[in-house]
Order: structure tokens, then C-alpha cells, then sequence
């Protein structure tokens, strides 16, 4: 990355002044993994309760299916212990779905069904392993059949290159409509295998390495994959077809060994040449982000694709599921082995964490491997941002499977605030290296969105909380205005701006870049520490301005741009709002106060998976007490009698 030329500037005068307006915002969405709108839950409180009484360990599933229908048979076992006593063992599948048999420890049990919930009575102490076998079979659900789901697993025919394929897509409340399972994203099972009993004529891939191809000589085979890694319930996936096996390895530096790619590819002659340029890519993409990310988490085993009628790709582990094969996409589907896989997202609000990241490696990609190309892409994201002028990156509605993989908000919004987080770290060494120390902190877990922002904090002793108070929690984005006043060769620059969504987010502090054109001299690139929406600057010995100031030239933050004009009577308006609004002490030990509260106003206050915790409202230098709630890091929305509203994070040691 070319680095801005910085000088040394000093802050002559700081007032503010925010305008209001009133703006609705809708959501669109770029990239939806499944076509229906809404998920409802399935379980109730007390029924998710009563799963959080085990933990999964392993996943094993036997199963027999086609090419050409969902319909399918066998066993799903898993593996779990109790971590308190359990009577009743509760876990998800399908009702269509018919159980044959239940066995726990190898015993046949009697069991209830209430709806998606499978109910069996047992007696097991703390700390106890145990096992749970279900035999099923039947047709899963579709999105006639079911829709506020369907998408589990689908038979389809590719009306490119006439294939019939059946596959998974569990992502990201579906995998009970195929396979018995917990469905938690905190309880990653340690590893898993999946057999897959399919006709002679058909190859069937999944996750991890294929140990055996045993064939049955009745006509079908069975494929026997294993996966010795940390897996959750959604990335467990299956996918049969006429394939054919096309392999590649990628040599990263720093490798023990050359990385397996495996591909399924459609039988089709055509396939392979019109695809296997941009395949053979995937090599290229592996030892780029594993010299940027750290080494590639499951390198013991492959990475690989199975092609399915899909309009785009599902980040399976070790496995991608995709519909055709392009730089961007390709690349986007295999950062999630890091970000996603590697490292889950701990709740939906938070899916970030997986697409935001996935979605800059495409950026990451082009600037690497396609130098020129990533500058009109982040143009595009950008302005895809600003075309509705609110909405946040962490997702609110985590139920909502649009809002969860909105285009506008959780990819695109996602992808340039880690662009901006870059800009404000300005240093690509230590950058990277704290998406390592974070993909080595948190391997094999999940991770809430605040943990990176806490990650960057530590790593570069800057305070990233308003950063994502106002870009992740808050909503909108700025429009910068600049007026400047020459003395000489000195400077007094005034940046104002305004926001999309004043009513959530009145203020933008993140730091913003200008270049000037100077007459006679080279043109220079200063970059402004932002306190209010009007923050004057004094620079000496700029030299004369020209008739131009570009804002943010090289495109790091979000943003439209207002006027820019010389003004030789410069005057500031003060005006004070709720941004100046500081919890103090913050971290605390569950007693803090909110600084500069002018008026009475009300307080929500949320978990980091988006539930309302404690609502109050509050008079100025009133104490708050968030004692009685468990330690960690909340979410403060706080809105006053004229309809603003601010947010700010607090944590509770």
C-alpha cells in the first residue's frame, strides 16, 4: 500500500454542529444463501435451555441418498457430555423426517417429538459422556414444504451443464432438516465423518479427507470422509453428483507440506476447460492468505470444491460448495476457512466477523494479484453502502436471514470498515499480524465482533470503541464539507460534516485524509484526527493552496463529499448534542455514570446477542448498575426526548 504523506498538524479550535434529518432506510440484499425472507426459531427458551445441558463432541453420519432426490436414510450419531445433570436429552430434526430408533449408549429408548424437537428421557450425571444414535429417513423439507426453511438440502438439475446434484446448505438454521444435531454455534463438535452410500455412477464429497471408497456391488458405493477438527453444526455438509476429481496443491511458504485442493467437478467434458484456469487459482489464493492470515487451519487435511447448482458458494469446511468458479468469489469462499471456520462467529448479530472479512479478502485478493483492479471494487462497495442511508453491521434481528446476509450492510458495510480500520491502524505489518494473534487466539472457537475491535485495541493502543460505536453498532455514513483560509503559507482548514442517520449516529470521529493541490509545489496528503462534526485545524507552512482539497482521496472511509470552498470569514457554530455523551468509569465493576448528559433520556441496554437486558429512564449524573448481570461488554442506546440517539459500549469486569 502506498502511504499517505503525514505532517504535523495542530488543533487551533474544536466546536461542533449537527444537522437533523429524518430518513428511512430499507434493506436489500447483495448475496442471500437462501431465497426465503424470514426464519422463524424453532425452540423455545426453556427448550434451547434444556440443549445447553451438554456439549458436542463428535458428529458421525451414515447415510444413503441419489443424485436426483433429497430422499434419504440411515443414522446420525453424536457424541456429546453433560455438563450438568441431564434428564432429558433434547437435539433438532426435521418432523417429516421419521425416526425409526433411538439408542442411547447403544440402547434402544423410548422417545417424545414436539414439533423439531426430539425429547429423550435419561438419567446422566455431570461431567458424563454419552452417545445418542437416531435412525430416520423420509424427504426433508422444501421451500414449498417449509417455507421459512427448505434450503437444508436440495435436489436441483444445472441448467448450464445439465447435471443433476443433490447437496447441503445448512447455513444458517437448516441443517436439522437433514441430520439430527444441536444447533448452537458455540458448541463447535471436536470433529466429525460422514459416509455416503450413493450409486456406482456418482462420487459424494464432505468435509475433510476421504479415507475410503468402499464399493458395495449392489450397484452403489460408499464414500467415507473424515474431519479431525472443530466443526459447527452448519459447515457439516454432503454433496453427490457425476463427478469427476480434479486435484491441484497450493505451496504456501512456511508450509510443512504442498496443500491438497480437491475438486468435484460436473462430468461434463465441457466443464473442466471452461473452469480449470480459474481453479487452478485457488493455489494462488491459499498461499496469499496464508502469508497474511497465518497458516491455512486445517492444511493436514485439503481445501476443495463441489459444484452445485447454486448462483454462488457456501463455505463448507475443507469443502466449498459453488456454482461456477471466478477470482472473487473463490477467494471469498476460501477466506472463510479462516474467518467463519476457523474462527465462527459466537451469534448471527455477529456475522461480520465471517462475511465483512471474507468480502475484503476479495479486496485483498485484487490488490495482491490484480494490482489496479481493488480500487474501482471498494468505489463499488462503497457506493452500494450509501444508496439507503442507514442500517448497522451487527445485525439486530438475528432471526432475519436477509438482514443476516444483507449485501448492502453485512458484506459490503462489513467489508470497507475493516478498510477503515486498516487506515487507522496505517501500519500493514501490524495489521496483519494482529488478524494472526486473533486467528491463533480464537482457533476452533467463535468470537463476538467486540473481540477483534478488543484484539486491534491492544495491539495498537488505540481506542477503537467510538470507531465501533458509530461504524458497527451505529448506522449511516458522513458527508464531508471543507472550507479553508489561507494566511501566507499557512492554513486554517475547517472540516465539517454531517451524517445519513443523525438520529443514531450524529457524529463520526474517525480520522479522514485531505489532499491538497499546491501551487508550484507537490501535492500533499494530511490526515485529521475528527472530535465533532466542525473541527478546525491550524497547518503552518502548508505553502498556497489551489483551487482543489480532495477528502479522503484514496477512498478509506465511507463517505459522500459536500462543498469545498475558500472562505476567508470562517465562523463556528457550537451546538451541543449527544455525542459528547463518555460512560465513565468504563471498564467498571458494574456502577458507572454517563458523562456530559444534558436532559432526561432513555437507556437500553443490550447483550452482545442483541437482547434487551435493562431499559430505564435517566436523569443526568444519574448512577447506573449493571452489577446483576454477568460480566462482559454491553451495548448502551441511548435517546432523548427529540428523538436522537447515541450508542456506547460499556464493560463489566
Amino acid at each position: 500500500m502506498k502511504k499517505s504523506i503525514f505532517f504535523t498538524v495542530l488543533i487551533l479550535l474544536i466546536t461542533s454542529s449537527i444537522s437533523a434529518q429524518n430518513e428511512n432506510s430499507t434493506q436489500c440484499s447483495k448475496r442471500n444463501k437462501h431465497s426465503n425472507s424470514f426464519k422463524s426459531a424453532t425452540l423455545s427458551v426453556a427448550q434451547i435451555a434444556q440443549t445447553e445441558k451438554y456439549d458436542v463432541n463428535f458428529y458421525s453420519l451414515d447415510l444413503s441418498l441419489t443424485n436426483i432426490s433429497t430422499n434419504i436414510s440411515g443414522t446420525g450419531r453424536f457424541d456429546a457430555t453433560s455438563n450438568q445433570f441431564i434428564d432429558t436429552i433434547l437435539y433438532e430434526l426435521y418432523p417429516s423426517l421419521v425416526i425409526s430408533d433411538v439408542k442411547v449408549n447403544g440402547m434402544s429408548m423410548p422417545f417424545v417429538r414436539t414439533l423439531t424437537a426430539v425429547k429423550v428421557g435419561v438419567n446422566i450425571a455431570a461431567n458424563v459422556s454419552f452417545s445418542v444414535i437416531t435412525a430416520y429417513s423420509g424427504t426433508p423439507p422444501t421451500a414449498v414444504t417449509n417455507p421459512l426453511g427448505g434450503g437444508g438440502i436440495t435436489y436441483d438439475n444445472s441448467p448450464s451443464w445439465g447435471n443433476h446434484v443433490v447437496w447441503t446448505l445448512s447455513e444458517p438454521f437448516s441443517a436439522y432438516e437433514w441430520f439430527p444435531c444441536k444447533q448452537s454455534l458455540t458448541d463447535k463438535a471436536d470433529s466429525c465423518e460422514v459416509k455416503l452410500t450413493v450409486p456406482d455412477t456418482c462420487k459424494a464429497g464432505s468435509n475433510g479427507l476421504l479415507e475410503h471408497i468402499v464399493p458395495l456391488g449392489n450397484g452403489f458405493t460408499r464414500y467415507e470422509w473424515k474431519h479431525r477438527h472443530a466443526i459447527d453444526y452448519y459447515l457439516i455438509s454432503l454433496s453427490v453428483a457425476k463427478y469427476i476429481d480434479y486435484t491441484i496443491y497450493a505451496n504456501p511458504v512456511g508450509a510443512p507440506n504442498p496443500i491438497m485442493i480437491q475438486n468435484y467437478i460436473y462430468d461434463n467434458p465441457a466443464t473442466l476447460p471452461n473452469f480449470q484456469a480459474d481453479i487452478d487459482e485457488t493455489a494462488a489464493f491459499i498461499e496469499l492468505f496464508y502469508s497474511l492470515y497465518g497458516p491455512y487451519p486445517f492444511e493436514d487435511e485439503k481445501y476443495g470444491h463441489c459444484m452445485a447448482p447454486i448462483s454462488g458458494g457456501m463455505e463448507h469446511q475443507t469443502m466449498t460448495t459453488q456454482g461456477f468458479f471466478s477470482n472473487t468469489l473463490t477467494s471469498h469462499e476460501l477466506a472463510h476457512q479462516w474467518f467463519g471456520d476457523n474462527v465462527t462467529c459466537k451469534s448471527w448479530c455477529d456475522i461480520w466477523l465471517n462475511e465483512g472479512f471474507a468480502s475484503y479478502s476479495e479486496y485483498l485478493m485484487l490488490e495482491n494479484l490484480y494490482a489496479g483492479q481493488e480500487v474501482q471494487s471498494m468505489l463499488d462497495v462503497h457506493n452500494n453502502v450509501m444508496t439507503q442511508n442507514g442500517g448497522s453491521v451487527w445485525v439486530l434481528d438475528s432471526l432475519n436471514e436477509n438482514r443476516i446476509f444483507s449485501g448492502r450492510l453485512t458484506y459490503d458495510k462489513g467489508s470497507a470498515i475493516i478498510h477503515t480500520i486498516r487506515y487507522m491502524v496505517n501500519n500493514d505489518s501490524l495489521f496483519f499480524a494482529t488478524l494472526r494473534d486473533f486467528q491463533n487466539t480464537y482457533a476452533n472457537s467463535t468470537a463476538y465482533g467486540i473481540d477483534i475491535r478488543n484484539m486491534f485495541q491492544s495491539a495498537t493502543g488505540i481506542d477503537f470503541t467510538p470507531f465501533f460505536e458509530q461504524w458497527y453498532f451505529g448506522e449511516g455514513y458522513p458527508t464531508y464539507s471543507v472550507k479553508w483560509e489561507q494566511a501566507g503559507n499557512d492554513a486554517l482548514v475547517q472540516i465539517n460534516h454531517s451524517t445519513s442517520k443523525p438520529s443514531i449516529t450524529p457524529t463520526f470521529t474517525n480520522p479522514i485524509s485531505l489532499r491538497f493541490l499546491r501551487q508550484g509545489m507537490q501535492d500533499t496528503t494530511l490526515t485529521f484526527d475528527i472530535n465533532s462534526n466542525s473541527d478546525n485545524f491550524y497547518i503552518s507552512n502548508l505553502g498556497p493552496i489551489g483551487n482543489m482539497i480532495y477528502v479522503d482521496p484514496a477512498n478509506w472511509v465511507i463517505n459522500k463529499v459536500g462543498t469545498v470552498v475558500e472562505d476567508n470569514s470562517l465562523s463556528i457554530q457550537e451546538n451541543e448534542t449527544l455525542e459528547s455523551i463518555q460512560v465513565v468509569p468504563n471498564p467498571n465493576n458494574g456502577q458507572f455514570k454517563l458523562v456530559g448528559l444534558k436532559e432526561d433520556s432513555h437507556l437500553e441496554i443490550y447483550s452482545m446477542n442483541g437482547v434487551v437486558v435493562k431499559e430505564m429512564n435517566l436523569s443526568p449524573s444519574q448512577n447506573i448498575d449493571i452489577s446483576s448481570l454477568p460480566q462482559g461488554t454491553y451495548l448502551l442506546s441511548i435517546s432523548n426526548s427529540k428523538g436522537n440517539k447515541t450508542l456506547r459500549l460499556v464493560t463489566q469486569k
